[in-house]
């Protein structure tokens, strides 16, 4: 099967692959490896690739797109990119400047899809996470809707083709979607997502909107940093995963991809190494039966790896 053209469609007529390559890696992790890590995901198949202004690593990020266009690998019109508003910019008069920042790092011209990161507002300066002297956040109070005109003002003006959000719970959305003069709908709404946090009811409310839901954390977390949540259950170990993953001779990691691809979920694959990389490409190699699907949604116990409420 041609992962190429396995594509989900947005309310707004563009399309995003349903596999994306997600790049976010601890500070301790080398910006380097985020430049060889997305060549060979462009190498391997993957068309989407998932950053952040958060991340740091964009400037490496975009390298790794523009020299696999430049080799002819790609055409930049084969590639879906994502970045992120973060929490600091909410601000309406600081997303286009934001956004702009994120294409100068980039070395590209507009990026395919633009997102709230989340929606709490962290007060406007250069720190990503400002702390107060007793190590509080110091948060900062904005109307996403005059967040959301400034992101819409953004797609007018050709620096992002789609517009969405992330961490959105229903209340939210619905706050965006029923707001006044509304002139564009969220096109996706990206949150944690797995089987111990299946996401049914949001999954269900986003449908029915003709809003994509884009999973991350899809596997769990691998990864150790400040946002997550150490105390919890490892995902791949999961005892009826990993029958799963056994009668079908595929990995649990694959299997829980799998999962998000037949609920109709756009789902970031995150790996550094590349023998998983490659792996992670075969999500369109097999299929899970209803039982499987019915066995895996039973695993749901809302538990969440990532806090960003610290």
């Amino acid at each position: 099967m041609d992962p190429k053209s396995q594509r989900v469609k947005f309310n707004d007529g563009h399309f995003i692959p349903v596999l994306g390559f997600g790049t976010y890696a601890p500070e301790e992790v080398p910006k380097s490896e985020a430049l060889e890590a997305t060549k060979f995901a462009i190498e391997v198949g993957f068309r989407h690739v998932d950053s952040a202004h958060l991340y740091q690593n964009e400037e490496q990020v975009g390298q790794a797109i523009r020299s696999k266009i430049a080799d002819g690998t790609v055409k930049r019109e084969d590639i879906f990119y994502t970045s992120k508003l973060w929490c600091n910019s909410l601000q309406p008069e600081l997303v286009r400047p934001a956004l702009e920042k994120s294409l100068q790092n980039l070395q590209l011209d507009y990026v395919d899809l633009y997102i709230i990161h989340s929606p709490v507002s962290l007060k406007p300066g250069n720190k990503f996470v400002p702390k107060d002297e007793s190590g509080k956040l110091i948060f900062d109070s904005v109307d996403l809707c005059h967040t959301w005109e400034a992101l819409e003002k953004c797609k007018d003006a050709g620096l992002t083709k789609s517009i969405g959000v992330s961490n959105f719970n229903h209340k939210q959305l619905e706050k965006i979607l029923n707001k006044r003069g509304l002139k564009y709908k969220p096109v996706c709404n990206q949150v944690e997502c797995h089987p111990y946090l299946n996401q049914s009811k949001l999954l269900e409310f986003c449908k029915s909107h003709d809003i994509v839901l884009v999973a991350y954390a899809a596997l769990g977390a691998q990864l150790l940093s400040e946002w997550v949540n150490s105390n919890n259950p490892v995902l791949l170990e999961d005892p009826v995963l990993c029958a799963i993953a056994k009668k079908h001779k595929q990995t649990p990691a694959l299997v829980a991809l799998r999962y998000q691809v037949q609920r109709g979920v756009v789902v970031l694959a995150k790996s550094f190494n590349k023998k998983r990389i490659k792996e992670n490409m075969q999500v369109f190699d097999f299929e899970l039966t209803p039982e499987d699907m019915k066995a895996i949604d039973g695993l749901n116990r809302n538990t969440r790896y990532y806090d960003f409420q610290q």
